[in-house]
């Protein structure tokens, strides 16, 4: 049984956080706006498929026992920090007129998805965030609170990832515009540089 209170307020305050910008929408944005709107989309969904994760990692206890570890923490900050300075820095190491046409293929924006995925399940602070907030919303002494969390933490993501498409295509929009001559060139500079300045915001936040 789900035993949740204040659903609605829930609701409205998932949609307010959702439209702050925050580490997500910037990666996101970045993606879009230098690789085209599908590959925002893919990483839009990306997104939202680790966020569902970390709502079945919370509801399982499993991402409790994370936070409760300095040490575990730490690592899984660090191995995702890592991984988007990685991918930022492979962005801007693409050659014009390669990287953004090669984008295009089922094949790619399916490596884009999944890079989606694995950087938002190596963001430890999407769980401390799904932590702190959602049992503010679980009745006390709720049967099965597990359940009750998971089906706020999925709501969360549903609310994120409408957001999420719209910024993805919004940002494709001004991909099309400018992804002409060096126009590509700086999109996919600006692309990068967003994705290694999260990985570094992440690696020394504390």
């Amino acid at each position: 049984m789900i035993d949740i209170v204040h659903y609605p307020l829930f609701i409205a305050t998932a949609i307010t956080l959702n439209l702050y910008p925050g580490p997500d929408t910037f990666y996101i944005l970045g993606r879009a706006t230098a690789q085209g709107r599908g590959a925002g989309i893919a990483s839009a969904l990306g997104i939202s498929t680790g966020g569902a994760i970390h709502a079945l990692l919370g509801a399982l206890g499993l991402a409790a026992v994370v936070m409760a570890s300095a040490t575990a923490y730490q690592m899984v900050k660090w191995a995702g920090a890592a991984y988007l300075v990685y991918l930022g820095l492979s962005m801007l190491a693409e050659r014009s007129g390669g990287g953004t046409h090669a984008m295009a293929t089922p094949k790619s924006l399916g490596r884009v998805y999944a890079q989606g995925v694995l950087t938002s399940v190596l963001n430890p602070k999407v769980a401390l965030f799904f932590l702190a907030l959602i049992p503010q919303f679980i009745a006390p002494g709720a049967s099965s609170p597990g359940l009750s969390f998971l089906a706020l933490g999925l709501t969360f993501v549903g609310t994120s990832t409408i957001w999420s498409l719209v910024l993805a295509v919004a940002a494709g929009a001004l991909h099309r515009r400018l992804a002409r001559g060096r126009g590509a060139t700086w999109l996919r500079r600006l692309g990068g540089g967003l994705l290694a300045g999260l990985g570094a915001r992440l690696a020394f936040s504390d």
